[in-house]
């Protein structure tokens, strides 16, 4: 049976459309980023690079910031942000599908090397440094100055009124029975330094049937909108002044440090070491007040993170406007 035009030029038409709109995740768009002072310390003229990220806003904004400083140096890159949670990111770093990506120092020592030690962040940092080159081929750089630990917000004027100020007030709240239900993302239900954790360092039992299983982006309207009384976030998020949400003190000290690193294959590192003048003064940089707002401009305003990165980067004179 002969096919008909329409049925053979259809998978090419749909091809087309898909790289146009970036939904295969492999190319970015738009111009290429200009010099700026980055490109003062490395020549990466001819070197290619794949970078990935997780897939939430700050990470696509780290992601789209890598882009544009390898660019400026003059190397090719291809975009793979999004690819998914941190397991499939990790996995593809490991695998070789991608060069580099941004890991945080909390993920990779309670996940990754499995660690229940509480260390202070320069100690987790030089371990990761050592262990994880040495057992799997990743190289971490310097860290950025902000911390996108795990924190659980309550809507402002309800913390006031019920008188809501730390985890353990949550978990006095929790254990009187009172109504008002408790919003995760699956991650942090999941995972090893997440809710389990928590219910044994504050000593409280979260019912089932007053725990909701959300998606981290759905979490901070629902709970400006009391459908959650508490909702589990990231401390960086944009949202949270936005929303007038009031983040409760972590008083027993249970959720340790995520600061947020460039990692590398270590083949991709040793064959350009130079990498590190490039992203040694963006970490610098990046500091709490600095991502938040980042965030808020992807989160809260709705603009695109390539577009974000570059112009902050543009503004600090990384990247030529």
């Amino acid at each position: 049976m002969t096919p008909s035009p329409l049925r053979t030029l259809l998978p090419a038409l749909i091809a087309v459309v898909l790289l146009a709109s970036g939904c295969t995740g492999l190319a970015g768009s738009g111009p290429r980023a200009g010099a700026g002072s980055l490109a003062e310390g490395a020549d990466l003229s001819g070197r290619t690079f794949v970078v990935g990220s997780k897939n939430f806003d700050e990470q696509q904004i780290l992601c789209q910031i890598s882009i544009a400083a390898l660019e400026s140096a003059g190397a090719s890159v291809t975009d793979r942000c999004n690819i998914g949670g941190s397991d499939a990111t990790r996995q593809a770093l490991l695998s070789g599908d991608i060069s580099t990506y941004w890991e945080y120092t909390g993920t990779a020592w309670a996940s990754y090397l499995r660690e229940t030690r509480k260390l202070d962040d320069d100690r987790v940092l030089a371990e990761l440094r050592t262990r994880d080159r040495a057992q799997n081929g990743v190289v971490w750089l310097d860290r950025a100055r902000f911390d996108n630990t795990y924190s659980f917000v309550v809507d402002g004027a309800t913390a006031a009124r019920l008188r809501l100020n730390t985890i353990s007030d949550m978990a006095a709240y929790v254990r009187s029975g009172q109504p008002g239900d408790v919003c995760v993302e699956t991650e942090y239900a999941s995972r090893a330094d997440g809710l389990a954790g928590l219910q044994r360092a504050y000593d409280f039992t979260l019912p089932d049937t007053r725990r909701k299983t959300l998606d981290q982006g759905v979490i901070f309207q629902s709970t400006a909108d009391g459908v959650c009384l508490f909702g589990e976030v990231a401390a960086t998020d944009g949202r949270i002044p936005a929303l007038g949400l009031k983040v409760l003190d972590d008083d027993r000290g249970y959720h340790i440090t995520y600061s947020a690193v460039p990692v590398f294959r270590a083949d991709v590192f040793d064959r350009d070491s130079q990498i590190a003048a490039i992203f040694g003064p963006i970490a610098a940089a990046l500091d709490q007040p600095t991502m938040q707002q980042l965030n808020g401009r992807v989160s809260a305003n709705g603009q695109s993170p390539r577009d974000v990165a570059r112009a902050w980067l543009a503004e600090r004179g990384f990247i030529g406007g």
